[in-house]
């Protein structure tokens, strides 16, 4: 990731600390980054299907909750 630098205008710089703020709270909250896992599957497994994004959340959601001890309650 690249630091943002002085030179940079601050219309620049704003929202792409904005996306960075998002992303990290999107990973704490535990969101799934459907973009992410897309490139990852062309770079790593491209012989394999690539589920639609419905899909794809219907999977991490079943995944989540349906796995014995990976809730506290």
């Amino acid at each position: 990731m690249k630091a943002a630098s002085a030179s940079e205008p601050l219309t620049t710089r704003v929202p792409s600390a904005w996306r960075r703020a998002l992303r990290v709270l999107r990973t704490i909250i535990g969101e799934p980054d459907y973009e992410r896992y897309v490139a990852h599957m062309r770079d790593h497994h491209p012989e394999c299907a690539v589920p639609s994004q419905d899909e794809f959340m219907r999977q991490r959601m079943e995944s989540r909750y349906t796995k014995p001890g990976s809730r506290c309650c």
